[in-house]
């Protein structure tokens, strides 16, 4: 061999120990209570058509899509290269791959394209999956499936926007709506002195010849490449709804000027911006000076949404710690062997199965109050807030507990659990803080009292099952019997409570004896403590763990 030959660079070590790639999965096959929740809430039809998307969802393609959307976070064009303004958002292809996973398939239309029969359950469910692969491009999925109710309010306009809407065909094209194959909707309404208390909003709408204009501010507006956003402006009655579309109705581009993208903790996916209407075409939807109530039944929907991805975060987690641990060995054998370790992704586990079946059967609510049961109806103005605060309120710690499995890869950003933790805050914040929806949670039990009513029948069946939860429940009675003003300072552990209690119910009746019995003893019992894996003495991991994958 020559003198001047390279030579050859040596690996140092052999790499061991490290789990192997995790390859295709199965969402919807490998999820036990997901299954089982379906086929107790949901018609077959619903499973039938979410089989696919389970399996495209945990293959190793889409997954390497939501790893690239999170990395290559969307851009701010506001000119072309002559100058001329454009406002416009660019997405890595990533992000346009998951909107045509979600969109062609439908998943933003299925719950009034089968409303009342299992459309609202279709949807979670899917959006539970899709979570699974990104989180971020979610937020556009949710609002346009929550902009039917309020197109609702005006026929008129619910005429021109629904079919565009309910349209399986990802279109991301900057058109005017009518040149397009399908719509996506934002929504654009809090200003920066206001915030949640959206009756600081000052953005002011003026009628005119042609139709409204707006002119003012707005701090947050979520997906502002969508085709129409909803609003909140002032007139002489009051603040009202309005739909502003991103091209006037003559083909212009609408007065709608993005000021810049808000550079998030997480979610980095999808954009959010800050934007400013400089008389901005508009047109009204709902009652005059109504438009706060117009937006309820969107809320209603969009916070069913920010219920349902936490859990579906947390499943990812989940899975994502239970894989690691099994192949990966300290101290003379696997951590997954370990009865502290199982004894902390068991709790993991039991947490995902509670927040599964809450966010079903507030699901199957909407899909009843749909056909028009009063029960159902009373359910689902309750429902939704107790979920969205309660699971995102055990999502932050969740991730952290399951990136502490992984140790020092886990905080990596080739983790998926580096990306969920940064996610896990979002849905908490978004649509109502944790104050903001306790709040509302104490107005429903103070205005609709057959919400309180069809609550204490929905957890009826599981009394007398399990002593915890009926100790729980006699304290719960007492504590909502209190008045108002002693109430509020307590709102957060009374939803806390109603959601625990709710969750126990639904376990004590459907779940395996071991899971319910388990989730009352580590909730709700006298060792219930705020940390997890910290689980009462003789608690059956084995049966807990037996139920993460299959």
């Amino acid at each position: 061999m020559s003198d001047h030959a390279p030579r050859t660079r040596l690996a140092t070590h052999r790499v061991t120990n490290q789990p192997l790639p995790g390859g295709d999965r199965d969402l919807l096959g490998g999820d036990p209570p997901l299954r089982e929740a379906l086929a107790r809430e949901a018609p077959d039809w619903v499973t039938r058509r979410l089989a696919p998307l389970g399996r495209e969802a945990g293959g190793e393609g889409v997954q390497a899509l939501g790893e690239a959307a999170d990395r290559h976070p969307p851009e701010l064009r506001l000119f072309d290269r002559h100058g001329r303004r454009l406002d416009e958002v660019s997405y890595h292809p990533a992000y346009h791959a998951l909107m045509h996973l979600a969109i062609d398939h439908g998943w933003h239309a299925v719950a009034w394209q089968e409303e009342g029969r299992g459309g609202h359950q279709a949807h979670v469910a899917a959006l539970y999956l899709l979570t699974q692969a990104e989180s971020g491009f979610c937020c556009p999925i949710t609002m346009t499936h929550a902009a039917m109710p309020v197109l609702r309010h005006s026929p008129a306009v619910e005429a021109r926007w629904a079919p565009g809407l309910l349209a399986w065909d990802y279109d991301p094209r900057a058109l005017p709506a009518a040149e397009k194959r399908g719509l996506t909707f934002g929504m654009a309404m809090t200003e920066k002195q206001g915030g949640s208390d959206v009756r600081a909003n000052t953005t002011a709408a003026e009628a005119g010849d042609d139709g409204w204009r707006l002119t003012g501010h707005k701090w947050f507006c979520s997906a502002p490449m969508s085709d129409a956003f909803l609003t909140l402006a002032r007139t002489d009655e009051g603040l009202g709804c309005f739909l502003v579309p991103r091209f006037t109705p003559d083909g212009e581009r609408n007065a709608i000027e993005l000021q810049r993208l808000k550079e998030k903790c997480g979610n980095r996916a999808n954009a959010s911006a800050e934007i400013e209407y400089r008389g901005a075409w508009a047109e009204p939807i709902g009652a005059p000076g109504r438009g706060i109530a117009t937006l309820l039944e969107m809320v209603q929907q969009t916070r069913l949404d920010a219920a349902a991805a936490p859990v579906g975060m947390m499943r990812q987690a989940l899975v994502a710690a239970w894989h690691h641990v099994r192949e990966r060995h300290a101290f003379g054998r696997a951590l997954a062997e370990q009865p502290l370790m199982r004894a902390v992704i068991a709790d993991l586990a039991l947490e995902v199965e509670a927040g599964v079946a809450l966010m079903m059967r507030a699901a199957r609510a909407f899909d009843g109050a749909a056909r028009g049961d009063e029960h159902e109806r009373a359910l689902a103005r309750l429902l939704p807030a107790l979920a969205k605060y309660w699971h995102n309120k055990r999502g932050p710690g969740f991730m952290a507990e399951a990136m502490e499995c992984l140790g020092g890869i886990g905080y990596v950003e080739e983790s998926p659990l580096a990306r969920l933790y940064r996610e896990a805050p979002v849905n908490s914040i978004w649509e109502g803080s944790g104050n903001v929806i306790c709040l509302d949670v104490l107005r429903v039990l103070g205005r609709h009292p057959d919400s309180l009513a069809a609550y204490w029948q929905a957890v009826a069946p599981a009394r007398g099952e399990e002593r915890r939860l009926d100790a729980t429940l006699a304290e719960l009675e007492r504590l909502v019997a209190e008045p108002a003003a002693r109430l509020e300072p307590r709102a957060r552990w009374l939803v806390q409570r109603l959601a625990q209690c709710l969750q126990a119910a639904l376990l004590v009746q459907y779940a395996p004896a071991e899971v319910a019995a388990t989730f009352c003893a580590a909730r709700l019992g006298d060792e219930a403590g705020p940390a997890y894996g910290v689980l009462p003495s003789g608690s059956p991991c084995n049966a807990l763990l037996a139920r993460i994958e299959s």
